[in-house]
């Protein structure tokens, strides 16, 4: 069974640089306050119309708060036929701390 893999965020700011696809899976009200620019925040009322409008073939970067909850829902993405999906360790906390200009409010 195809596995989702584990990237760094300095890895994974290289791609989304590169212009990888990009989720965010925390609440809502903490995407608005700040995330990566170019994510997109996912939750149970878009993710359906995200798999159908993303492209399976392209590289899926997702992230949470810590990296833990982005394994399991890189996991689904897997089984729902992505072929290349990410899950960010340490999440965005890490991703803030290394990369403080690199992230946005709505």
């Amino acid at each position: 069974m195809p596995e989702f893999k584990h990237i760094s965020p300095q890895d994974a700011h290289a791609m989304i640089e590169a212009g990888c696809q990009l989720a965010d899976i925390r609440d809502e009200q903490s995407y608005a306050t700040s995330h990566i620019p170019k994510a997109d925040h996912l939750d149970n009322h878009n993710l359906q119309r995200f798999i159908e409008q993303a492209d399976p073939d392209q590289a899926l970067i997702i992230y949470c708060y810590h990296g833990n909850s982005s394994q399991s829902a890189a996991q689904y993405f897997v089984e729902k036929d992505f072929t290349e999906v990410y899950s960010m360790d340490g999440g965005f906390e890490m991703w803030r701390q290394l990369y403080p200009q690199n992230t946005v409010a709505n």
